[in-house]
């Protein structure tokens, strides 16, 4: 079988606005001055006039976009997740969440895979802080395929939508044509002894780990949530009611992410045995990004292990 294409979300994310600004006049997009990293510097060159620079000042990007959408426009607000839900989350709490204004923001750099820009740059608390903010969409897409879907589901959506793009080049398994609706998981690989759910760049290593697994008698369900928020509710207590056991898989701090999501999904209506695996509580380090997800096992031999284990 022939290597799978690799593409890092943070492109699809550039190609996709460009896509979109060709059909819908009202789209405009803000950066902090990283349009390079971000890559909506492929809008800007196609709609220079529609591509606004706020310079390194995101939480007055924020409460712009804010009075964009205020006046009937449709605004991507672009910087790295550390900046967008950090620095700026008063603004998007307040300007943003509160009058549950249609503002798009455009997350990039999200998660360790950041790799050598360090801990101060590796954002792994942003679904926790996204999350926090009522009315407010979390979507972390795995590949391509999806991140495009998805910023197109996002201008299609009425609200505040919270989007997470990574830096790092990742495996394209989605066919083009995808269906994708917001709140609306998909099983990838089917199984009944554990279910692995899964989001981001954990996605494609959940697949691969169940192709593992399926060779040494385990047989995993493997789930991909690219909507953290709203969960895909019957989808999640299906899988726990079918295998009995739930694996979570994120890039992402175990505290008030994926995991911490279905755990209380599931506490609440069918209590059911889960392992997360993210960030376990821990800064990262700057590092190669490959290396870095094996070290914090963010990776396919990890999910491997605890399946195991918890499968005994």
């Amino acid at each position: 079988m022939a290597e799978l294409k690799k593409i890092a979300t943070r492109d699809s994310y550039g190609n996709a606005l460009a896509e979109l600004g060709k059909e819908h006049e009202d789209l405009i997009v803000f950066d902090a001055d990283l349009s390079g990293a971000t890559k909506t510097s492929v809008f800007k060159k196609a709609f220079p006039d529609r591509h606004i620079n706020c310079g390194i000042a995101e939480g007055n990007m924020l409460a712009v976009a804010a009075g964009a959408a205020a006046m009937g426009l449709v605004p991507f607000a672009s910087t790295f997740a550390m900046f967008a839900a950090g620095r700026a989350f008063e603004q998007v709490r307040n300007s943003i969440g509160y009058p549950h204004l249609n503002v798009k923001i455009g997350a990039t750099h999200g998660g360790i895979s950041v790799g050598e820009d360090g801990a101060s740059h590796q954002c792994c608390e942003d679904f926790a802080t996204m999350r926090s903010i009522p009315g407010m969409v979390v979507m972390c897409p795995s590949d391509d395929v999806e991140a495009r879907a998805a910023v197109k589901a996002a201008y299609e959506y009425k609200g505040p939508v919270y989007l997470r793009f990574g830096r790092l080049a990742v495996p394209v398994f989605h066919e083009e044509g995808m269906k994708f609706e917001i709140g609306r998981g998909e099983v990838l690989h089917d199984g009944k002894d554990v279910a692995i759910i899964a989001t981001g760049l954990m996605t494609y290593e959940a697949l691969e780990a169940a192709k593992a697994l399926e060779e040494k008698g385990i047989s995993a369900r493997v789930i991909n949530l690219c909507t953290i928020k709203p969960l895909d509710a019957p989808l999640v207590l299906q899988a726990a009611q079918e295998c009995g056991k739930v694996i979570t898989c994120e890039e992402h701090s175990i505290i008030g992410g994926l995991g911490e999501a279905v755990c209380a999904l599931l506490s609440e209506n069918l209590p059911t045995p889960v392992r997360r695996i993210g960030v376990n509580d821990e800064f990262g380090h700057s590092g190669p990004a490959v290396p870095l997800l094996k070290q914090f096992g963010l990776c396919a031999e990890h999910i491997v292990e605890v399946a195991e284990d918890f499968c005994k």
